[in-house]
């Protein structure tokens, strides 16, 4: 399993990016740890401080402050957009779990079968569950780490999985509630996303539709007055 782990660590490394391993050389030679993300960081603001200094030595440290800056703006982008994809996956899985409850399955062949019908992000994670029980854990601890990889969406449904699994407590009740409450705050941001819209049109409103518009009615206006002016 070690070898198994090197060998996948030492293929990850050779498929990097070139500022990562750059990174990773600058820490090695300052014998700090490593760290992929620090590394990324140090990679990129050398690289675009070392593109930037021959064309415009005074900004290159300016360059260096955005590298610096970008991969962790990325990285929290990345973050956001995924927890974003599970929170919306959530309505769906949490409907799946309350038709296999209802057909009578127990919370370990629930999560199972969840997890295989599940085609969206959170399946992924359910699948992670079940490769952990595989592997020896016990589903409620598995499940206990759900949240802090899916974020908080999802732990009003690892509750509810894990005191039924660890208590007996009755789940259909639950998982039906919960599946209300998942639709109504997803058709909530849909109307907040909604309300946003006009928000965001009013920038290509004001910045390219009124001077077009400008352009096709007044200039000519204005052109044509000028030159009866001039006549």
């Amino acid at each position: 399993m070690r070898a198994l782990v090197r060998g996948n660590r030492r293929r990850g490394s050779a498929r990097s990016p070139l500022v990562e391993r750059l990174g990773a050389a600058v820490l090695r030679i300052c014998k700090r740890p490593a760290d992929p993300l620090l590394a990324r960081r140090i990679g990129t603001a050398a690289a675009l401080a070392i593109a930037t200094a021959p064309v415009f030595a005074a900004a290159a440290p300016v360059a260096a402050l955005v590298g610096w800056s970008w991969p962790t703006v990325r990285a929290r982008g990345f973050e956001r957009r995924r927890l974003a994809a599970l929170a919306a996956d959530l309505p769906e899985v949490v409907d799946l779990f309350v038709l296999a409850v209802g057909a009578g399955l127990t919370v370990p062949l629930a999560v199972t079968t969840v997890s295989r019908r599940a085609a969206g992000p959170l399946g992924a994670e359910l699948r992670q569950v079940c490769d952990d029980v595989g592997n020896g854990r016990r589903l409620a601890e598995a499940l206990d780490e759900l949240p802090r990889r899916a974020g908080e969406p999802v732990r009003a449904l690892v509750a509810a999985l894990v005191a039924s699994e660890r208590y007996g407590a009755p789940l259909s009740a639950g998982l039906e509630r919960l599946a209300d409450e998942v639709r109504r705050d997803r058709r909530r941001k849909a109307e907040e996303a909604a309300r946003r819209i006009p928000v965001k049109l009013l920038f290509p409103l004001v910045g390219c539709t009124l001077p077009a518009f400008a352009l096709l009615t007044v200039a000519p206006l204005i052109a044509g007055a000028v030159r009866s002016l001039h006549l």
